[in-house]
């Protein structure tokens, strides 16, 4: 078993979290996004979504996808729960989990990916006035965040779960998408603060 990844990208790191979160240990194979190489052969065998990570198990089979394969170490070992416990725990993060990758951590890789230079040769065609357009989508999640973390310690409930994962990636990836964080976003400092001196956060 391996996990092939981009060490500096955010979904990767999704998933270094989940498994310290787990104390599972898995075999790195490092490859860098940014000279396309994720568009050559054996790659783009491997996962013809052409993305970071991957997932090879033992019998050849590939898992891609971050949520994907989480979940498969999910099943592998249950505790801690980190997709929730019980129906409505479990509900409670699938939906806030999609929220935060569709609303904020997508938003700020539309920014990212259209804005930056460096990555014109994967986003074709690199549209900037959508990667502005997704600056304000990216702060409004934020806002809607800071206020379920004025009722909740966790995104999810008193759980930490998948979503804090997801959603403290996201935040962390605006510094290099050149977003910047609002002042006076206090729950989320507060949560942000707690779940960054995670030992899992350094993973």
């Amino acid at each position: 078993m391996k996990l092939i990844e981009t060490r500096s990208a955010p979904n990767p790191r999704r998933v270094r979290i989940f498994l310290a979160e787990k104390g599972i240990s898995v075999p790195c194979e490092e490859v860098d996004l940014m000279t396309g190489v994720l568009a050559t052969q054996p790659y783009a065998t491997l996962n013809p979504m052409r993305r970071v990570p991957m997932l090879v198990l033992e019998d050849g089979t590939v898992i891609a996808e971050t949520v994907a394969i989480c979940r498969y170490f999910e099943e592998l070992q249950p505790a801690p729960p980190l997709f929730g416990d019980g129906p409505v725990e479990r509900a409670l993060v699938e939906m806030w989990n999609r929220r935060i990758e569709f609303g904020l951590l997508g938003a700020i890789a539309h920014a990212f990916r259209h804005l930056n230079p460096r990555m014109a040769h994967l986003e074709v065609p690199q549209i900037a006035a959508w990667g502005e357009a997704n600056k304000p989508k990216a702060l409004e999640m934020l806002s809607l965040l800071d206020a379920r973390l004025s009722e909740t310690r966790y995104l999810a409930g008193d759980n930490f779960s998948i979503a804090d994962i997801t959603a403290m990636v996201a935040i962390d990836f605006m510094k290099p998408a050149r977003i910047t964080i609002p002042e006076g976003l206090a729950h989320i400092a507060r949560w942000r603060a707690e779940v960054t001196a995670r030992p899992s956060a350094t993973a």
